[in-house]
This record gives C-alpha cells, sequence and structure tokens, in this order.
C-alpha cells in the first residue's frame, strides 16, 4: 500500500490512503452487478450490541443470544474512522472516505484534505471523485435513502463537493462564495451529473429545495428546485408520502422529500404519519434500480441512530437501529448475492457504554439488577455509592450530563435522557449552543457479504472501503 503525506497545518501531518486498492479479487471471484452499501450514522460496536439486546427482547428473547441480520455475515472487519485533521470524526470527513477513497477533513463534502472547511475557491480546485459519479458515469443506475435530511453530510457525499457540510441550502451559505462558483448542496443534488440526476434519493429536507414564497429556506423566495428537477426529464416523479411509493414505475426517477427536515423519530411518529420507513424507501429503491440493465449502486442510511445518541436518547437511537436492521433483511429478500456486494458499517461511533453487571435478559433500557451471591437474579435494582440506582445504558457526555449533586434518581424507557458525565459546549452553525452528547473515535464494524466481500477483513482504514466496492464492480487497479 501506497501513502501521501498531506501538510494540514504548521504542525500537523496525517497520512492518507492513496486510492490502491489494498487487496486484489479473489482468484475466479465473480464481479458484482449491484452494491448497497448500508451505513448506520453513529452506529459503533456498543450500539450493535445494544441494539441486538433491544431487538431480541422485544420478540421475547432474553436478548443477548440474538443476532441482527448483518451479524450473521461471512466476512466482518475493523474500520479505523479518524479525519485528517481529527482523532474523533465527523459524518462528512468519514462518509467522505468511504465514498471516494480518500481521508479528508472533517466538515468538508468530497473535496480533498488540503481543502480547509468553508474555502470555496480551493473546494473548486480539488474536487473528489464520489462512487456515485463513477457509477453513473459507467451506466450503472445511481440512488440513496435516508432518513436524515437528503442534504445531509453522509448522503451529500455521494453526489456533492462542498468546504462546509452545513451549506444545504443557498439560504445558509454566503453569498460571496455562491458568486465565486460553490453552489448548495440541495442544488448540486437536482444538477448532478450535469442535471442528468440521480436515479433515487429519499429523505428529509423539503425546505431546502424552496424558496420562502413554498416553505423553504432559499434566499429567493420564489425558488423551486423540484420544479427545476421535474423538468429535466419526463420520466421523474416527486413524492411526498408513502402512498405514493406504490405508484413508482421501473425506469422512474424518483425525488421524495418526506418532511422539512429529518424525518420524524420512529419514537415520536404517529399512527397517521406519512413518512414511509427506512425499509419502505429500501423496498421501493432496489425495485425502482433493479430495473436497470447495467446494475446499480445504493446507499442506505439509518441516519437518526446518530441523532438519537446526540440528544442522550438510548431508545431512541435503538428503535432506529432496529429499523435499520429491518431495511437490511428486506433488501436480503430481495437482491441475488451473487451478483450483488452488501456492506454494512457506521461512520463512526459514539461515547456511549453498556455497564454495570446486570443480570441475563435484563431489560436493556432499564435499571442494573445484578445477581446475588449465587449467582441467581436480585430483586431490586443494584445501588451505586451514592446509595441510587443506575441504568445499563449511558453516555460519558451529553445532555444527561450530572452538573449538580446529589444525583437524581435516572429515568428508564423509550424517551429517558441517559444520565452521563460530562456536559460538554458545542456550538452550531446559527450560533445556538448545545450539550449534544459527541461521537467516539474508535474502530467501527464493516460486514460484507456477496460478491466481492471477500475483501472485507482485518483493520482498515475507512477509504479502504470505497477500494472493496471499486474491485467488486471489476474497476480495481
Amino acid at each position: 500500500m501506497s501513502f501521501r503525506i498531506s501538510i494540514l497545518g504548521p504542525v500537523v501531518l496525517a497520512l492518507t490512503s492513496c486510492t490502491t486498492p489494498v487487496y486484489r479479487p479473489v482468484s475466479g471471484a465473480t464481479h458484482a452487478k449491484n452494491v448497497i452499501l448500508f451505513i448506520g450514522d453513529g452506529m459503533g460496536v456498543s450500539t450493535v450490541t445494544a441494539a441486538r439486546i433491544f431487538d431480541g427482547q422485544s420478540q421475547g428473547m432474553s436478548g443477548e443470544e440474538h443476532w441482527l441480520a448483518f451479524e450473521r455475515f461471512p466476512n466482518v472487519a475493523l474500520v479505523k474512522t479518524y479525519n485528517t485533521n481529527q482523532q474523533v470524526p465527523d459524518s462528512a470527513g468519514a462518509a467522505t472516505a468511504m465514498v471516494t477513497g480518500q481521508k479528508t477533513r472533517a466538515g468538508v463534502i468530497s473535496v480533498a484534505p488540503q481543502v480547509k472547511r468553508q474555502a470555496c475557491t480551493d473546494a473548486l480546485a480539488n474536487p473528489l471523485a464520489t462512487i456515485g459519479e463513477i457509477a453513473e458515469e459507467r451506466g450503472k443506475a445511481v440512488g440513496f435513502v435516508t432518513t436524515a435530511r437528503v442534504t445531509h453530510a453522509t448522503p451529500a457525499a455521494i453526489y456533492a463537493h462542498s468546504p462546509e457540510r452545513d451549506w444545504e441550502s443557498d439560504g445558509q451559505m454566503p453569498h460571496a462564495d455562491w458568486e465565486r462558483g460553490c453552489r448548495d448542496i440541495a442544488y448540486q443534488l437536482v444538477n448532478f451529473a450535469g442535471g442528468r440526476s440521480l436515479d433515487i434519493a429519499m429523505g428529509g429536507a423539503r425546505s431546502a429545495f424552496f424558496g420562502s414564497d413554498h416553505g423553504g429556506t432559499r434566499s429567493d423566495p420564489g425558488d423551486n428546485l423540484v420544479g427545476q428537477w421535474l423538468s429535466g426529464g419526463r420520466q421523474r416523479r416527486y413524492v411526498t408520502s408513502a402512498d405514493q411509493l406504490t405508484s413508482l414505475q421501473s425506469g422512474d426517477q424518483v425525488l421524495g422529500l418526506f418532511s422539512d427536515s429529518h424525518m420524524t423519530f420512529i419514537a415520536d411518529r404517529q399512527e397517521n404519519s406519512t413518512e414511509p420507513s427506512l425499509s419502505q424507501m429500501t423496498a421501493t429503491a432496489i425495485d425502482l434500480l433493479a430495473g436497470d440493465n447495467n446494475g446499480y449502486f445504493l446507499m442506505v442510511e439509518g441516519g437518526r441512530i446518530d441523532h438519537g445518541h446526540h440528544d442522550g436518547k438510548p431508545g431512541y437511537a435503538l428503535l432506529e437501529a432496529q429499523e435499520f436492521n429491518h431495511a437490511i433483511e428486506t433488501a436480503l429478500e430481495k437482491i441475488d448475492l451473487k451478483n450483488t456486494l452488501v456492506l454494512v458499517t457506521a461512520d463512526h461511533s459514539h461515547v456511549f457504554t453498556i455497564s454495570g453487571y446486570p443480570t441475563r435478559g435484563n431489560p436493556i433500557l432499564g435499571l442494573v439488577i445484578g445477581n446475588d451471591k449465587n449467582g441467581e437474579p436480585n430483586q431490586n435494582p443494584t445501588i451505586a455509592a451514592d446509595g441510587l440506582p443506575y441504568t445499563t445504558l449511558g453516555y460519558s457526555n451529553g445532555p444527561g450530563a450530572l452538573t449538580e449533586l446529589p444525583r437524581p434518581t435516572p429515568v428508564t424507557g423509550i424517551h429517558a435522557v441517559a444520565q452521563s458525565l460530562v456536559a460538554v459546549v458545542d456550538i452550531e452553525a446559527d450560533g445556538t449552543i448545545s450539550n449534544d452528547e459527541t461521537h467516539g473515535g474508535e474502530d467501527v464494524a464493516l460486514y460484507g457479504t456477496g460478491a466481492g466481500s471477500e475483501n472485507v477483513r482485518g483493520v482498515l482504514e475507512q477509504n479502504v472501503i470505497f477500494d472493496i466496492m471499486m474491485q467488486a464492480y471489476g474497476w480495481g487497479e
């Protein structure tokens, strides 16, 4: 493996892998016609473990013995997630590594590592080709579905190039940078590949595509990017509800915007919700893309796993992870692994812990109840040194931080904010201050099955995921 050295500041040197593939295809292996990349945003190893138990307990098991669908994949690796300028990554830099084959800075989307955040001119001069662009150029259909905004960092890395992940609408970027030639992420989605368009793009972010006349955030009140996109082809379909998915046909190009911002947390969704589930979007995307004789690239993001953790709500994160697993099960029922590579991974982890000594089958969202001296379950919760019980799941920082003593009695259940140690301060792009929980820096897992998955092994740099997909298609060097 060869490396290049990137100078990222007066004292910081970072090694970033070139796009030379690390592994060669196994002799006689069949190339993949299709690739599906599942990204559980923020789904670190502790989240996978907790989701396994949560899903098992929801089916009446004790939970620990359960398996999530992707945990039965034959090939597994660990992935190093750091950005070129951060030990603990953000989603923009992590997604860029996976879809371009190069690690880059935190906060930038599919531009080279020398591009500083918000440096428009440098970004224009240093774009990185993405797996979405390469697949489109080689005749494959390209799409993604997400429970986050379609303009959010992870899906944006497939189709956009930006020095700032927060430039989702032109109302969120400096006008001077627009004059320099930079474009917001929603604009780039509509104009992907010179206007030829993504075949499937479904998730949230309706407001980024319209001006205020239509309830959006674009700087021109009359802006209507959806209308512009629809005018670009006869088989383009704009959908805003789950019911409309059933009317779509093979050959349609689909833009689905089901909410103004991120899609609603499963924990908060009402029975009369018009939003589709991630499983429904995944099934629709595969059914439509499978009609392309040249094959396809599809990215599926469980985007709100991450947001549940940031809010310090394990129950929210685990419900989203459970649905992410359902989406994978749905996909596996629809595809042929002889010609399709399926990868499941996370962009980063979270500071999410599973602790104490709870007895076997103890409710994963509950208080720790341990075993007695004979190894049998106690009747009451385990008591900490301060005289209070504690939960199995918690965080090292976040909104549930203990800012005063005595510690309050922890609450439990789906909607509970878990207790944490440190109240970190995060200044948002709009200047607001939050105590959101942070990402974690440990390795995440990569699970692989299907054509080309034999290269999922060992400990990998995150950008090697791109190499694995390229080699599966037969495009590696």
